[in-house]
């Protein structure tokens, strides 16, 4: 199950997003927003990683119009690796290094192309479970 959320500024690619997960039958919880008026995104932030830490998600997408505000939101939540990705690289290493759960996403800085592809990047890449990056988790987590 996948979480998904954003603010005002995300709203359009998050709409498209759910479109790519509904074709490709990816189950996931919208948490909004709903619609293009103001929002603050920590309020978004913290339902996605509450979903994730609940254990009623397995990992979220979060976006706002930068990626930046809501994914300094979402670390700032204990149990919560978020990392903001606008290429397919990132999104791959960060899930395999860094065992990320929540990939933010600018939706006024990547193109929806290109942010299809970082979703099934980042969805489709499992943690390497080697001990060097199991280890710096734990050091992160500390």
């Amino acid at each position: 199950m996948i979480a998904i959320g954003c603010d005002h500024g995300g709203f359009e690619l998050k709409q498209e997003l759910i479109t790519m997960l509904k074709d490709k039958q990816i189950e996931f919880i919208d948490f909004g927003c709903h619609s293009k008026e103001s929002v603050d995104y920590p309020v978004y932030a913290k339902r996605v990683c509450e979903s994730i830490l609940s254990n009623e998600s397995d990992k979220g997408i979060l976006i706002c119009g930068t990626g930046i505000g809501i994914s300094i939101a979402a670390n700032k939540i204990k149990g919560i690796r978020a990392a903001l990705c606008s290429d397919c690289y990132t999104a791959g290493v960060t899930r395999e290094h860094n065992d990320t759960n929540v990939l933010c996403l600018g939706g006024r800085v990547v193109g929806v192309e290109v942010a299809k592809k970082i979703v099934e990047t980042f969805l489709s890449t499992e943690f390497s479970n080697e001990e060097r990056h199991i280890k710096r988790i734990q050091q992160i987590e500390q």
